[in-house]
């Protein structure tokens, strides 16, 4: 009988008492068969989020970041105290089922080249519904725009089990992150000059760059609040979207690739800077500006660095990629679902 591999579920956590006392009671009833550590790293927190932890869940084990360095580089500094398998990243805004552990550690069990999984991602206030960050696994189109079966931009798709197969997806969400520790070590981590938001996508990038798969695993449910540090609609986050998505796209494209996506991009990310102008949301297109002005910094920044050793890949070499520009299929033919975006134009 194969020893279970040991679990370390890892809580970032900043001011988020209120989260904590709604949600961690569900974590730390999880039920695994192997050894479980439940763990609450504490991103400098103002709040009395520690001492509220200590006091009611004794077993939870503390970490305390000396600065809040954001969901990348809190994560990065966390981990390194950490000793488990498989490290399960799980924001504190998430409620979980009690067996949710389980079939994704059995998934990475079955399939050895699989560095990263992620569970069911559904909507907590909406509790039949896709939830934003990750709803049935990432995927991405030839231009670097990222989605998720069940959720295309701001449109989500309500579960009937039309994503219950397992699947090899592009990006596994932050949420509810299931990353072997080898594997998360070897890449290094997530690169901390993200700060949060696009981190997720950039590792798991690197790591099908590294020959490795991600997966989807649709028999382990979790209910997202979604937006706890940044809600949707906010300037920064669009700011750190639209800033991350580019030095993602310049970090890891193949270099054949880089002219014709990144050109391209500027075009559409300038017309939504003034669409953004137009609809009066003048901090969403400064917001935009921003993200290419810091783009160019951080390349300035970089340029005499060298290079990481992985392979470049093309996109249509990954999973995850969808052969298409989704937000032409989106805006254009108002295709709003996954299960729609690859249907045949009309004759």
């Amino acid at each position: 009988m194969s020893v279970l591999p040991s679990v370390a579920v890892v809580i970032l956590n900043w001011n988020g008492r209120d989260f904590l006392e709604k949600f961690l009671p569900s974590v730390c009833a999880s039920v695994y068969a192997g050894q479980l550590d439940i763990i609450l790293a504490d991103n400098a927190s103002t709040d009395d989020s520690v001492a509220y932890t200590q006091q009611h869940f004794p077993s939870v084990k503390i970490i305390r970041n000396a600065t809040n360095s954001g969901f990348a580089g809190g994560y990065n500094e966390a981990l390194q105290h950490v000793e488990a398998d498989i490290f399960v990243l799980l924001n504190q805004d998430v409620e979980v089922d009690p067996n949710w552990i389980g079939p994704v550690v059995a998934n990475l069990q079955a399939n050895p080249d699989m560095a990263a999984c992620q569970p069911k991602i559904r909507a907590w206030a909406e509790r039949d519904s896709f939830e934003y960050a990750g709803a049935a696994g990432g995927w991405m189109d030839i231009l670097g725009y990222t989605f998720c079966r069940g959720r295309i931009l701001y449109t989500t798709e309500k579960d009937k089990g039309q994503y219950d197969t397992p699947q090899d997806i592009f990006w596994a969400s932050g949420a509810a992150l299931f990353i072997r520790s080898a594997a998360y070590r070897e890449m290094g981590g997530f690169d901390p000059y993200f700060f949060a938001h696009m981190e997720e996508v950039d590792l798991c990038w690197r790591l099908q760059r590294a020959g490795y798969r991600i997966g989807y695993c649709p028999d382990s449910v979790v209910y997202h609040v979604g937006g706890g540090s940044l809600p949707q609609g906010n300037p920064r986050k669009l700011y750190l979207n639209f800033r991350n998505n580019l030095i993602m796209l310049r970090k890891n494209l193949h270099f054949r690739e880089q002219w014709i996506i990144l050109s391209q991009r500027l075009v559409l990310d300038m017309m939504a800077a003034a669409k953004s102008l137009v609809s009066g949301k003048p901090k969403d297109m400064t917001a935009i500006f921003r993200a290419y002005r810091d783009y160019y910094r951080w390349r300035r920044e970089t340029r005499n660095q060298p290079p990481d050793t992985l392979p470049r890949k093309r996109l249509f070499d990954l999973q995850g990629v969808f052969h298409g520009i989704m937000i032409w299929r989106y805006y254009f033919l108002n295709r709003r679902k996954f299960s729609e975006l690859s249907k045949p134009g009309k004759k």
